[in-house]
């Protein structure tokens, strides 16, 4: 008695949705590795121009926080406890408010702020003291490790 062979097995197709699928991550992956290697280029052959764009960040984002900090003040009457109590803000907002760090002090009377981030990395700014003529800025918040 002859038995026939058994039948060879073959590879399960992969329905055209996931090959589709996996192009588009390795597009993804591709160009995401071309743009970062656009800005890392960018801070390493030409550190004086980024910094002055994380600066010119740096100082939108203070200005932002700062003047919405200073307006919940006039509405409420004290500092708020943390920049997620500042209410009415915009979706640019939230980008100013990440970049930035709030030390109030315990009676909500004044407060210390610094940037942390510009554009990609930490700017450095130096705000005349006419700027924080009126608000609540002290540097006598800072905290003692920054």
């Amino acid at each position: 008695m002859n038995i026939p062979p058994p039948p060879i097995a073959r590879p399960k197709r992969r329905s055209p949705w996931f090959s589709a699928l996996i192009g588009i991550g390795a597009f993804t992956a591709v160009l995401l590795l071309v743009i970062g290697g656009v800005f890392g280029a960018y801070y390493f052959f030409a550190p004086a121009a980024a910094r002055a764009v994380d600066n010119q960040f740096g100082d939108q984002h203070l200005k932002t926080t700062v003047a919405l900090i200073e307006l919940h003040k006039v509405r409420f009457g004290k500092y708020p406890d943390s920049l997620s109590d500042l209410k009415f803000t915009g979706q640019w907002d939230q980008i100013a408010l990440q970049s930035v760090r709030y030390y109030p002090n315990a009676e909500r009377t004044a407060y210390y702020i610094e940037v942390e981030k510009g554009w990609m990395a930490k700017p450095d700014l130096k705000m005349p003291d006419e700027f924080w003529h009126g608000t609540g800025y002290t540097t006598s918040l800072k905290p003692t490790n920054r």
